[in-house]
């Protein structure tokens, strides 16, 4: 029998939501980032937007469905994220580093947790009007690491829902070994075969309210359609690693530095 924690419930995952975590591949958690947290990462967020701060990808750059067509277009200079968030300010790596967030990455991933730069790392941002929907896809598709088991954190700093472009995902596609032929030239999850809408059919919206966070694996489906509201929704996103398992040497996943957020272990 393996001994009880003694890390107090509210720092980490209980048993039941370590199954549900296993079994689905995704879990949120309500409220892990406290309001003065989401308040501090909004401004951020809202100066990097007022001012365009560098590096920024622009939803005309990805031309996904319902993006301006180009840069010079109307709603060109669009932005879908801002990337390189923990470089905007120190708090996002102090939020990684609390108990409540390291303990449970800990708990999924092993004792030594890495944060990786050159993945996810952004402020995402769904603007009203000029916004992009995101096909089905499973992010590991251009990520290159010894193993295909990462973990990513979703920060909402508002409220997320239908309207305004929620995250949707389809449980358990996580142990999913899909075929080839069921993803399209850009590895997206094709909704236009028959064979594919069981699965399509099967998708849970991932309601969230300030704070919340959801954690889901690097193979989850997952979507997001456009936002239809008027007001733009803000997410902060992160991805994270065991230590035994890095990039591969000479692929985009090594091009930047990592966060080592267990030193010492």
């Amino acid at each position: 029998m393996e001994p009880a924690s003694t890390v107090p419930p509210s720092l980490q995952f209980s048993p039941v939501e370590l199954d549900q975590f296993r079994e689905e591949g995704y879990l949120v958690v309500r409220r892990l980032a406290n309001a003065s947290d989401v308040e501090q990462m909004r401004r951020v967020t809202e100066i990097g937007l007022s001012d365009h701060v560098d590096p920024i990808e622009y939803e005309a750059e990805l031309r996904y469905p319902g993006a301006p067509q180009s840069m010079d277009s109307e709603g060109g200079r669009t932005i879908r994220r801002l990337k390189q968030a923990t470089s905007r300010s120190f708090l996002f790596t102090e939020w990684m580093l609390r108990p409540e967030v390291l303990n449970r990455l800990k708990q999924l991933l092993g004792p030594r947790v890495v944060c990786p730069l050159a993945h996810h790392n952004c402020i995402m941002t769904k603007q009203p009007k000029y916004s992009s929907e995101t096909g089905w896809h499973q992010d590991i598709r251009y990520w290159s690491f010894q193993r295909p088991e990462l973990i990513n954190a979703w920060i909402a700093l508002g409220t997320e829902r239908p309207e305004n472009g929620c995250l949707q995902v389809i449980p358990g596609s996580h142990t999913l070994i899909l075929d080839r032929n069921r993803l399209d030239g850009d590895l997206f999850f094709r909704n236009d075969l028959p064979e594919n809408q069981p699965l399509i059919e099967s998708k849970e919206l991932v309601l969230m309210n300030p704070g919340d966070v959801l954690f889901f694996h690097c193979r989850t489906l997952h979507a997001a359609s456009r936002n239809s509201s008027n007001e733009t929704k803000y997410s902060v996103v992160f991805t994270f690693r065991s230590a035994d398992n890095p990039p591969l040497i000479g692929t985009r996943s090594a091009a930047l530095p990592e966060l080592l957020l267990t030193p010492g272990i």
